[in-house]
């Protein structure tokens, strides 16, 4: 399994500014050359960077202390020190900061190319040029660089997309995420192929939708059980979310209202967000026998029947998936 990492906790720190020198010049014929002391290079900053081709936080799993560089000392000629690289730290979109210790929401990251400076570098020492005065002709002293800044910060990621996949284990996610996109998820005929979110782009004409497959759920999930919280939490960003049942499978008639049941409890909200539901596997006998009591179970949703083998009913689901990521918000299309 490819490693999904969707929270870390990084302890960052900013550079120290580099300390002023103390230096007087040294010429000949200039017997009593004055002070000269260039001052010290500001520290690197902690910079966040939204970077599109991260899915994942498994980048930073390792490195938990992470420090920009410190301001180089200032020299001689009045030559003042370099400052300080700045420390670039990568996150997918998605992405929020918190403070470690009290869970403080510092920033939130939504989309692709933001930058966020965290943490400011030390300034640097003033050498001892700045302090020559008619009283004091030759300073022996100079400024030391200011320190930098240090935090703990927790780092967690939530899965962006307008529409999220949810299932009970081996529903038919995958396979329609393979069907409607690019995205190629592992597909296999036995529950939890997919152990990590995957997102996939619906495009029709100029529109592009994207669609979010996320690790099944199971009874339970709302309390812990099985990876219940981590997957659970990345359907929270969706637009909108597509409840995918199983119709040859035995709980196929309790499906849906346990799904739901798993989101309220996790979370009102969530379980209150527009939605459809989407009857799966057709092209099998007895969930093609089992769609017309499903159609009546369920009165005030919109259902779709699809099968990704035969392609039935997969132009209808496009054009509900646009109206579901368009309209206005409620527990379910109008």
């Amino acid at each position: 399994m490819r490693s999904f990492v969707d929270e870390v906790i990084l302890q960052v720190a900013s550079g120290s500014g580099g300390s002023g020198c103390v230096s007087f010049r040294r010429e000949k014929y200039v017997p009593r050359g004055g002070p000269d002391g260039g001052d010290g290079g500001r520290g690197g900053d902690v910079v966040f960077v939204v970077r599109r081709n991260l899915k994942t936080l498994a980048h930073l799993r390792r490195r938990r202390l992470l420090k920009a560089r410190n301001g180089a000392p200032g020299e001689g000629r009045q030559k003042q020190g370099r400052d300080g690289e700045n420390l670039e730290i990568p996150v997918p979109p998605g992405t929020m900061v918190r403070d470690a210790e009290t869970g403080e929401l510092l920033h939130d990251f939504p989309g692709e190319g933001e930058e966020w400076v965290f943490l400011r570098g030390g300034a640097g020492g003033k050498g001892n040029t700045h302090f020559k005065s008619s009283r004091v002709q030759a300073p022996r002293f100079a400024q030391p660089g200011k320190p930098g800044a240090e935090a703990t910060l927790r780092v967690e990621m939530n899965i962006i997309a307008d529409i999220g996949f949810v299932g009970f284990p081996n529903a038919g996610k995958s396979s329609l995420l393979r069907a409607l996109s690019r995205a190629r998820p592992e597909v296999a005929d036995y529950p939890f192929t997919t152990k990590i979110p995957h997102l996939g782009v619906l495009r029709r004409g100029d529109m592009d939708l994207v669609l979010a497959d996320i690790p099944g759920i199971i009874q339970g999930a709302s309390r812990g059980a099985g990876l219940g919280h981590k997957f659970l939490k990345h359907i929270s960003r969706t637009t909108g979310l597509a409840f995918l049942v199983d119709l040859a499978d035995a709980t196929w008639e309790t499906a849906f209202p346990v799904l739901l049941e798993e989101l309220r409890r996790y979370s009102p909200e969530l379980a209150d967000k527009r939605r459809i539901l989407v009857a799966t596997k057709l092209d099998m006998e007895e969930a093609e026998r089992n769609l017309p009591r499903f159609l009546g179970m369920f009165p005030g949703e919109k259902i779709f029947g699809v099968s990704v083998f035969s392609r039935k009913g997969l132009e209808e689901l496009k054009t509900a998936f646009f109206a579901l990521a368009g309209t206005p918000s409620g527990g379910g299309l109008p």
